[in-house]
């Protein structure tokens, strides 16, 4: 099988990007892979970081073939990003990173909050980026794993408060430091969007990097050809995990897969040995 568009990540946090591209280019077909068998990639080395992500993208390619590859995590894009483009040459990878050009063009008291994870607020590349298009502001940095990993295993099944109740202490700590701009530098947050963005107030705006990442993407590609029929779509998008994953954590995948219209497609491992 062969896919235009494969996302990864190191759980469910990419896949609103997915789900933003799939908006633009609605008969693009998609894959998605959580790497499941690595999360969380945050509390990771960066050696770890760039040896996992290659391991998951040796396998995706062998199986499904990518036309380009996204690579729906912060903390892989900005740590193993350019080992992945060198090991694999001939397959376009796109990255994602803080939005913090972004950030920098809308805030009005020069003050920005960045909520991402231990490995993307330490690496140097963000520090770069923020140098580079936010020179003239403060930068508030939180690295909060333990809202990722309520994300990951509870958010999609908690209850408004229970989730209002896992994103104050960021929104505190920001409101603390007057940032008027909120940067979600993990694709996790994205899923809490919602819950960041009424507990912040109208006040305060929360952004990402959803739509400079899919225009990126559908520009490294070339496109994808429109089908004979404009209105055609494609199949639901195949979700993928890692590695071979114990009952409980497939069931709660398979009842993701329905929430999200997506095709459970089990474990990209078994598939990559299965071609071997």
């Amino acid at each position: 099988m062969t896919v235009d568009f494969a996302f990864i990540d190191s759980g469910t946090g990419g896949i609103p990007y997915m789900n933003y591209l799939r908006s633009q280019c609605p008969h693009a077909a998609c894959l998605y892979l959580a790497d499941t068998a690595h999360f969380p990639y945050g509390t990771k080395t960066a050696a770890q970081i760039i040896e996992c992500a290659q391991q998951t993208a040796e396998m995706l390619i062998s199986v499904y073939s990518p036309r380009a590859v996204v690579i729906a995590c912060n903390t892989m894009s900005v740590t193993a990003l350019s080992a992945l483009r060198e090991r694999f040459a001939g397959t376009p990878f796109i990255g994602t990173v803080p939005a913090i050009k972004q950030a920098a063009a809308v805030t009005h008291n020069r003050v920005i909050g960045l909520l991402a994870t231990e490995r993307t607020i330490a690496d140097p590349y963000t520090d770069t980026l923020i140098k580079q298009f936010a020179g003239g502001c403060t930068v508030l940095k939180r690295a909060d794993a333990a809202l990722i990993d309520f994300i990951e295993h509870r958010y999609f099944y908690a209850g408004r408060q229970e989730r209002m109740e896992a994103v104050q202490p960021a929104v505190r700590f920001f409101a603390e430091g007057c940032a008027d701009t909120i940067i979600l530098g993990c694709t996790h947050f994205i899923h809490a969007a919602h819950e960041i963005q009424e507990a912040a107030g109208s006040a305060v705006q929360v952004i990402d990097s959803r739509a400079g990442v899919v225009r990126q993407a559908l520009k490294i590609s070339g496109g994808i050809p429109q089908p004979a029929q404009t209105a055609a779509h494609a199949a639901p998008p195949v979700f993928c995990i890692s590695s071979h994953a114990d009952a409980q954590t497939e069931r709660y995948y398979r009842r993701l897969c329905t929430l999200f219209g997506l095709t459970w497609g089990g474990s990209i491992q078994r598939h990559a040995v299965q071609i071997r």
